[in-house]
């Protein structure tokens, strides 16, 4: 009889253990998951502050750009015009979207300013220009690299939250699909005509 009770409290203590032991398992496990998708969901918003801290300093260039140009290119006051707005709008866009989208119209705004400035010899002598011109490249090539990485962070965040185990853990948090990719503009495709008549 004692026997019989040792061998019962010894199957019920391993089986016990058994239980505990799996739910350790999958408390490690659903854990895991959580802090990878919390530190995805921190690295999209890191790379999404790193954008617009570039997309400052581009804002930030502008000006400086722009009142350079204007003293040798009065005639082209449209484009120069267009380029402060878009600075505006980009500036007041709430947004990742909107942000987005402004810094797209930015861009086609300084590309335009930069043909217009091909047709000013003086100005493309002047060492301020050059400078701001330098700058103003090297700040869309930091823009371009920025935009990559947050593309990918948002492609990482989003293949995991969608991906069977975490897909159930992310709907109990809360966790959304995050849209805000950089995408190519549709005129990007076709090769800018640059017209000096």
């Amino acid at each position: 009889m004692k026997e019989e009770k040792n061998g019962c409290l010894m199957g019920a203590l391993i089986g016990g253990g058994a239980i505990l032991l799996i739910a350790l398992i999958a408390f490690f496990w659903i854990k895991g998951i959580y802090n990878n998708i919390i530190s995805q969901d921190e690295a999209v918003d890191a790379s999404w502050a790193q954008v617009e801290n570039v997309l400052q300093r581009r804002y930030d260039l502008i000006p400086n750009l722009v009142n350079t140009v204007k003293g040798f290119a009065k005639q082209e006051q449209g484009v120069l015009t267009e380029v402060t707005a878009l600075r505006s709008q980009w500036a007041n866009a709430g947004s990742v979207a909107d942000k987005a989208e402004a810094s797209s119209g930015l861009e086609r705004a300084l590309g335009r300013l930069m043909v217009i400035s091909e047709k000013y010899p003086d100005l493309k002598s002047n060492v301020n220009f050059l400078r701001l011109q330098d700058e103003l490249a090297g700040t869309e090539n930091r823009v371009s690299v920025e935009r990559r990485r947050y593309n990918v962070a948002v492609q990482a965040y989003n293949t995991t939250i969608r991906t069977f185990p975490a897909v159930f853990i992310a709907n109990n948090m809360g966790m959304e699909k995050r849209d805000a990719y950089f995408e190519a503009e549709t005129e990007a495709t076709t090769a800018p005509v640059v017209d000096f008549e």
